[in-house]
């Protein structure tokens, strides 16, 4: 019985691998071989922000079934190359309903400008911005469009930045649930919800620290696009929520309409321009290869920071930190001859202090081979997100990023004592010494054992100081003076000397190019590790060799449709080579 049931799990299984998993892949394959419509000769590209947004270009082909088919770079880098193509006259964006993080909208704004700098109109449309506290930079973004609508009838809610914490600590003391850990230092708040009933002095000053500095630059960067005094501008928002007429009657907006009416109203200025979705215009600007010249390394670095490999995420193109990929990703770019320096994009809250330590000595290594690094902050590079950005070249970051928390927290739950509430004993023995069993479950570390992880975190404080120090070139006290855990702003940080300027994506580029002696002459950008093709992502998650998958997509659909036996072959004529790198074509960055 036994043998049928593992019979008939592997038929299971079988069935799904043809029925289910290799039709995707087949047509992940066809629709990424296909070739984009030609761009209109007047262009208006449609910018839909009501979708969820990456920080970066996922490596996993598949990654459209998480639902973010754009990410924030992605956006940048089309814009940076529409704003020199004479096809491309103009930019709608539909801005999203609730809140979009504020170094997202920093560095979207930055895009925008840029556009509108080179004459090409903008219009930004929205249907009501309702995510009261987090939604500031939200009407930041659509002020810098220049030209900012709203439905009739819609809702503009924009009224400060607020946070919330829900604190564990009296709901744990009532089941007996012993949160056992440690901090360095005071400022390091992850686990304050669980030592604590309310705020400490020290978790409060940094919260209102963070979020006060965002709100300045916020009100500040939206006053300046719509030609506002800042304390003015701040006044009117705080006296909200409004409706669209309200708002433009105060100021904040400039037209209240239906989308088709923005739309009529963006195409006449574009000389009768022809709507084209954002997403069809960008696949045109990809191609594979390098046009030959300098090239500068993208390195990419969003999500948790975790030890191993991704394997390209699985099916799901789940996002992380993975610091073999990291590794291997700067070991390919010290070896490429035409890569003369490295942008490292990170958006990152943290993780492993190993897994970051091997990342950094990735910098490090491209350092020593004369290929300067310049780190480009996202919507955070904290912990060791800032870890693995201590010892770049150079460090830039948004105003609103939040950056810092150099510090380190560990511990456990114990929830023995709870568990007996139920009538149920947990045990444990070993051997070994007392460490053995120090993070059973069970109950609180020994006092032995709370004094060795002391030690412990004492050392990777201290390892975390020593690299700042080193990185930043700030005396150690210094840095202990304004580490402590803390969270700071870009705006913060760059005061404190952790960050050298304040910007985004292709301020880093430039900064790139300067380092390496290329400031006037053209430059590709050269993604790595190279995008997998979803047969390789395939094989990794079902455990079988890239041939074998791609033998059985074949005779699985040609043996279902003979037709498809032109479309394999043209797919595997478009499919990228190993080792082959992403770059935007046609247009070098100067």
């Amino acid at each position: 019985m036994k043998q049928f049931f593992l019979t008939l799990a592997g038929v299971f299984a079988g069935l799904l691998l043809f029925f289910v998993g290799l039709p995707i892949v087949f047509l992940a394959s066809v629709i990424g071989s296909a070739k984009p419509a030609p761009t209109p000769a007047n262009a208006v590209l449609n910018l839909d922000l009501r979708q969820a947004l990456a920080d970066q270009d996922s490596l996993n082909p598949l990654a459209f079934l998480n639902g973010k088919a754009l990410s924030v770079i992605s956006v940048v880098q089309t814009l940076h190359r529409a704003e020199n193509d004479d096809k491309v006259k103009g930019l709608l964006v539909r801005l999203p309903e609730g809140g979009i993080s504020p170094a997202e909208a920093d560095e979207l704004s930055g895009a925008i400008r840029a556009f509108r700098a080179k004459g090409k109109p903008v219009l930004a449309h929205s249907q009501g911005i309702y995510a009261q506290g987090v939604s500031t930079a939200t009407y930041m973004l659509g002020a810098a469009s220049g030209d900012l609508w709203m439905q009739p009838g819609a809702a503009l809610q924009t009224t400060g930045i607020a946070a919330s914490d829900t604190f564990l600590k009296r709901f744990f003391d009532k089941w007996q649930i012993h949160a056992d850990y440690q901090q360095r230092y005071e400022y390091k708040n992850a686990v304050n919800p669980y030592l604590y009933s309310d705020y400490t002095p020290a978790h409060r000053e940094a919260q209102l620290g963070w979020m006060s500095s965002v709100y300045r630059s916020e009100v500040g960067a939206a006053a300046a696009d719509r030609k506002l005094d800042a304390e003015k501008l701040r006044t009117i928002l705080e006296a909200g929520p409004y409706g669209a007429e309200e708002a433009q009657s105060r100021g904040l907006i400039d037209h209240v309409g239906q989308v088709e009416e923005a739309q009529d109203s963006l195409r006449a200025k574009a000389n009768d321009g022809v709507l084209t979705d954002f997403s069809t215009y960008r696949n045109s600007a990809v191609a594979t290869g390098s046009s030959g010249g300098s090239a500068l390394a993208v390195i990419g670095a969003e999500g948790e920071i975790v030890t191993g490999t991704s394997k390209n995420g699985g099916l799901n193109g789940q996002s992380g930190v993975y610091s073999d990929d990291v590794a291997a990703a700067f070991r390919s770019a010290i070896a490429d001859k035409a890569v003369k320096a490295i942008v490292f994009r990170i958006s990152s809250p943290g993780g492993s202090d190993t897994a970051s330590e091997q990342i950094l000595a990735g910098v490090r290594a491209a350092k020593a081979a004369g290929k300067p690094v310049v780190v480009s902050m996202g919507t955070y590079a904290a912990s060791g997100g800032y870890w693995i950005s201590s010892e770049a070249s150079e460090i830039i970051a948004q105003p609103t990023t939040l950056t810092g928390s150099i510090g380190v927290f560990g511990g456990k739950f114990a929830i023995g004592d709870a568990l007996a509430h139920f009538g149920v004993d947990q045990k444990s023995l070993g051997v070994g010494g007392d460490f053995a069993g120090a993070y059973e479950s069970g109950q609180p570390f020994t006092p032995a054992q709370k004094a060795k992880i002391s030690d412990w975190m004492d050392r990777i404080y201290a390892g975390f100081v020593q690299r700042v120090a080193t990185g930043r070139h700030i005396p150690v006290e210094r840095v202990r003076e304004i580490a402590k855990g803390r969270v700071w702003t870009g705006e913060q940080a760059k005061a404190l000397g952790l960050v050298d300027q304040l910007g985004g994506f292709y301020d880093a580029v430039h900064e790139a190019k300067r380092l390496a002696h290329l400031s006037n002459q053209p430059v590709t950008l050269k993604t790595f590790p190279a995008k997998k093709s979803p047969f390789e992502v395939f094989s990794h998650a079902m455990g079988a060799s890239t041939d074998s998958v791609r033998v059985l997509a074949a005779s699985a659909w040609l043996l279902g449709d003979p037709g498809a036996r032109e479309a394999m072959d043209e797919m595997a004529r478009a499919r990228l080579g190993p080792g082959a790198s992403t770059v935007l074509a046609p247009t070098p960055v100067h």
